[in-house]
């Protein structure tokens, strides 16, 4: 019998207050770095700065599989709501408590990792309910959409920050994030979420160990999830460190200067979102599998390839053709995932996702720094672009993911 298609991302009122909700969070996280760097700088030096910077993400690492299991036991909206809201008065508290006195750096570094622990429930929880928000058939066009507030709420979340500060310091800055907050926490509350079938409850005497057990072996024996989040994995290892730090060293060793690695990254970032926006005009895709896997193996080699470029216009041509290989092989990642995965598993699918961006991931940047350092930032690029590669083996090894579909238009025996 034929799928009968969901309606259309753009035109579902509960799909679109979650967007605007979700595009509020990002910002906010984007400006509440940028608020607690200076706000640090303020009252310590570039060490404690850097303490304060790096302590939230230890609660974040070590809490962020927990994070998913308590999504799927007790619902991501539910998640959402709880973590959205405590994100909210824990940063409008230091916005007032910075406006009428001056704390010292304790409190910043208690900011610091209540804001860790409250993002290890709220980012495997928020990544759980885009399939529990429309159809199988749009999660293509939703996860593009998600792709694109991402990167756009990183992007205009350090200038409003920036501006805040410059009229009223960081106690500003602090007090629009935490507005940002609450004005998606009042839309999340507005969405609603389709029920999980009734064979997909949660047992009740199963236990929280139980669970996050569960979730590993689902991940195990899954044949496409399972390949695509390894996949990922050795992905984000390989592009995340060159393009995060990489291109800050390449620019300096071929004299580029700032703005080169600017433009470098701002190629990538145009590439990644321009391939998005097609992904949402499209909206199906036959043979995802297929060409994730070619995509993810060109955009590795261009990764590589950036670091080796005799001159700054080639590098932003190379970052460009990368970016928009990625933006497709990331969105049909996410979406094979999503609709690969049983309801009652996507919490646990969705953290084991954001451990590796920012628990894992991180790791490599001091290895990657000692390898440019005996090598040069050319070969070290090379170096990351092939492990990157390994990722694009693992998928194509796999035959569930190689034949895997995105095209809901055709007709289900």
């Amino acid at each position: 019998m034929a799928v009968t298609p969901s309606t259309p991302v753009h035109r579902d009122g509960n799909v679109l207050r979650w967007l605007i909700a979700y595009t509020f969070s990002v910002v906010g996280d984007a400006a509440y770095f940028v608020a607690l760097g200076w706000a640090a700088q303020k009252v310590a030096g570039p060490a404690q700065v850097g303490l304060v910077m790096a302590v939230g993400a230890i609660p974040r690492a070590i809490l962020m599989l927990g994070g998913g299991v308590i999504a799927d036991r007790f619902g991501p909206r539910r998640v959402v709501i709880s973590s959205d809201a405590a994100r909210a008065v824990v940063i409008l508290a230091a916005a007032a408590a910075l406006a009428f006195s001056t704390p010292g750096l304790w409190v910043l570094v208690a900011l610091a990792l209540v804001f860790g622990v409250v993002d290890a429930l709220f980012m495997p929880a928020v990544g759980a309910m885009p399939p529990r928000l429309t159809g199988r058939d749009q999660l293509m066009r939703l996860q593009s959409l998600r792709n694109l507030v991402q990167r756009s709420g990183h992007i205009a979340g350090p200038p409003l920050a920036g501006f805040s500060m410059g009229l009223g310091g960081p106690a500003a800055a602090f007090a629009v994030t935490g507005i940002l907050f609450t004005f998606s926490l009042l839309l999340l509350v507005a969405i609603r979420l389709a029920p999980l079938p009734p064979e997909e409850q949660p047992a009740a005497d199963s236990t929280a160990r139980r669970d996050l057990v569960d979730g590993i072996v689902y991940l195990r024996h899954e044949p496409v999830v399972g390949p695509l989040v390894l996949s990922g994995l050795l992905s984000m290892l390989g592009c995340i460190p060159p393009m995060a730090i990489g291109v800050i060293v390449l620019a300096e060793e071929r004299g580029w200067g700032p703005s080169g690695g600017a433009w470098v990254n701002a190629a990538l970032s145009a590439g990644v979102c321009t391939t998005s926006l097609l992904l949402v005009v499209r909206g199906r895709f036959p043979r995802a599998g297929h060409w994730h896997n070619i995509a993810l193996l060109v955009a590795s080699a261009g990764i590589g390839l950036i670091g080796v470029m005799p001159n700054l216009a080639l590098a932003v041509a190379v970052a460009l053709v990368s970016g928009l290989v990625s933006g497709l092989c990331g969105g049909l990642a996410l979406a094979l995932m999503q609709a690969n995965t049983a309801l009652a598993f996507q919490g646990r699918v969705a953290s084991v996702q954001a451990l590796s961006a920012v628990g894992i991931t991180p790791v490599m940047f001091p290895l990657f720094g000692l390898v440019v350092e005996g090598w040069g930032a050319g070969p070290t690029f090379l170096l990351f672009g092939c492990i990157s590669m390994l990722g694009a083996t693992v998928s194509t090894a796999s035959h569930a993911v190689r034949h895997a579909d995105l095209d809901f238009t055709k007709t289900a025996d």
